[in-house]
Order: structure tokens, then C-alpha cells, then sequence
């Protein structure tokens, strides 16, 4: 059984930054996606970035493209996500997410059928 663990959330001022992880256990397929959403309460779910296991480049939602990266450390089954120059609406519930034996590596929700439980992301003014 697949399970994700997200950690390295918190409370930060405009323009820090933070390290979000993702420890993955459990077995994933060998060609397989894995991203990062967030969600802000009453809204929907918004995809961040995504990468393939296999490498290449990340896709990055235009909002995070330039401040937030995006890595996955096959070696040690955990993804990454730094967060840099934070702004006020990138508060939120960050979420780890893979999908099954993909290559196509989107910001689409349903393409992903693992989720882990979210770390909390504020960003204060």
C-alpha cells in the first residue's frame, strides 16, 4: 500500500522561504508522476508542480514558475518542494500526490491516485 507523508510546513513573513517533504513508502509503479497541489478552504484544488520520476523538466503552475522548486530523490523515496520568495496567497494546505504508470506528468487531480494527508503552509504580511 502506498502511502505519502508530507512535513516542513509552517508560518512564515513575506518573502521567506520553506522546504516542504514528501516521504513515499509503499510500492510505486517505475514510470510514475509526482506533484504538488494546494487547496485554500473553500476553493478548489490547485495543481503547483509536478516531475517524473524518469527526469526531465518539472512543469510549474504560472502563479509558483520561478520562486517554488520542485525535486524528487528516487534514491531516497522523497519528494521536495522549496518554497521561496513566499507571498500571502501561496498560504495553504499543501499536498504530495503520484499517480500510477504515467509519463504524462500534468497539474490535473484525477490523473493522481496516491495523496497524502497535507502540511499547512501560512504566509503572513
Amino acid at each position: 500500500q502506498v502511502q505519502l507523508v508530507e512535513s516542513g510546513g509552517g508560518s512564515v513573513q513575506t518573502g521567506g522561504a520553506l522546504r516542504l517533504s514528501c516521504a513515499v513508502s509503499g510500492h510505486l509503479v517505475s514510470n510514475h508522476c509526482m506533484a504538488w497541489f494546494r487547496e485554500v478552504s473553500g476553493q478548489e484544488r490547485e495543481g503547483v508542480a509536478t516531475v517524473y520520476n524518469g527526469g526531465g523538466e518539472p512543469t510549474y503552475s504560472d502563479s509558483v514558475s520561478g520562486r517554488f522548486t520542485i525535486s524528487l530523490d528516487n534514491a531516497e523515496r522523497t519528494l521536495y518542494l522549496q518554497l521561496d520568495s513566499l507571498r500571502p496567497e501561496d498560504t495553504g494546505m499543501y499536498y504530495c500526490a503520484a499517480t500510477g504508470s504515467s509519463t504524462w506528468c500534468r497539474l490535473y487531480p484525477s490523473l493522481y491516485w496516491y495523496w497524502g494527508r497535507g502540511t499547512p503552509v501560512t504566509v503572513s504580511s
